[in-house]
């Protein structure tokens, strides 16, 4: 629920309130606007708890949050959030941020290449994963702690903010202290024993949409990371899983529109696994801006045909140059920046 304190309540009767609730097992999450000072209070309610709080004088009213999700819900936040990469890189404002890079972490020289030439065509961030889990046991892994470093080496010389996929609470910390982004894979959207990690570290978090999972379900997700008091969650659209066989994965573009209503958080968009083929990826980048999305999370490798994993959903990048020009132009017609 929210507690809507009334524009006379003084600081000590604010924190007397919270005070009280948190003695009860709530947990406060304070709002101060130019005007009234919300209190969300976090956690299962009590039978009348809301009349008695409104009996309070300065307590204007208490508002339920209907949505199974609280912190995530834009009833309990109605302004949007704006996640920091560091570097200068915001997520959620008017600026649009383009993520780019490799599937994998293939080695030093690779992610070198790969940085400067997403970087001189207008790149906010690198991405690339040292830790890969995949459908086949036999698949490329990832470079793990080795593929870490390369990715801090990157950002030292770029200065471009890392992304990377974490897929077990024991190597979230680890991954924390060489990238500035953790990314939840899809099969690990319910993975709750991870996300409940991830509210512990003060990284940001891109969530992606599971391959089967419904949005309500995604922002539930999401409220396990917040719940723990990491509240930088990006939630990232890349694709469902539907009879169709003509793309990798259905894109779902309604989910953008969607989200952005129901939840405060910003939304971001995977095109390259959402088609799974390289020259769907600009229509749907562009599609995706148009629906209202905050940022672009694409596949750039040097040499795709050469890639170990995601080769055939890859931009070069003299493709992902060309789409970023196009980009600034869909950009202005729906009054983003980049």
């Amino acid at each position: 629920m929210i507690v809507v304190m009334s524009p006379e309540a003084s600081e000590s009767q604010i924190k007397e309130i919270s005070e009280r609730l948190e003695k009860q097992g709530f947990k406060i999450h304070l709002s101060e606007g130019e005007q009234r000072t919300l209190l969300g209070v976090i956690g299962q309610p009590r039978e009348n708890l809301a009349e008695t709080l409104e009996a309070i004088p300065v307590v204007e009213k208490v508002v339920p949050i209907s949505r199974p999700y609280k912190m995530a819900s834009r009833e309990f936040k109605p302004e949007d959030t704006v996640v920091d990469l560091g570097g200068g890189v915001q997520v959620g404002g008017e600026k649009l941020v383009i993520m780019a890079g490799p599937c994998a972490v293939e080695g030093e020289e690779q992610m070198m290449e790969v940085a400067h030439e997403i970087k001189k065509s207008g790149a906010h961030a690198i991405r690339g994963g040292a830790f890969k889990p995949r459908t086949s046991p036999y698949s490329f892994q990832g470079m793990e702690i080795e593929g870490l470093k390369i990715l801090e080496k990157v950002n030292r010389e770029t200065g471009l903010p890392t992304v990377t996929e974490v897929v077990d609470p024991h190597t979230v910390h680890e991954a924390a202290s060489y990238s500035d982004v953790l990314q939840v894979g899809t099969r690990n959207m319910q993975n709750f024993y991870l996300l409940k990690e991830l509210g512990n570290v003060s990284r940001p978090v891109l969530l992606k949409r599971g391959m089967s999972a419904t949005i309500e379900e995604w922002l539930m997700a999401a409220e396990y990371i917040m719940s723990g008091g990491n509240e930088n969650v990006i939630l990232c659209e890349r694709g469902i899983r539907t009879f169709e066989k003509a793309t990798r994965n259905t894109l779902d573009l309604s989910a953008v529109a969607v989200a952005k209503q129901q939840s405060h958080l910003p939304v971001i968009v995977d095109p390259s696994h959402g088609t799974g083929h390289w020259h769907l990826v600009p229509a749907m980048s562009k599609a995706a801006v148009a629906a209202g999305a905050d940022g672009l999370l694409i596949e750039v490798h040097p040499r795709p045909e050469e890639a170990v994993s995601d080769g055939p959903q890859s931009l070069n990048p003299e493709k992902f140059n060309t789409l970023m020009k196009d980009l600034k132009e869909v950009a202005a017609c729906v009054g983003r920046k980049m």
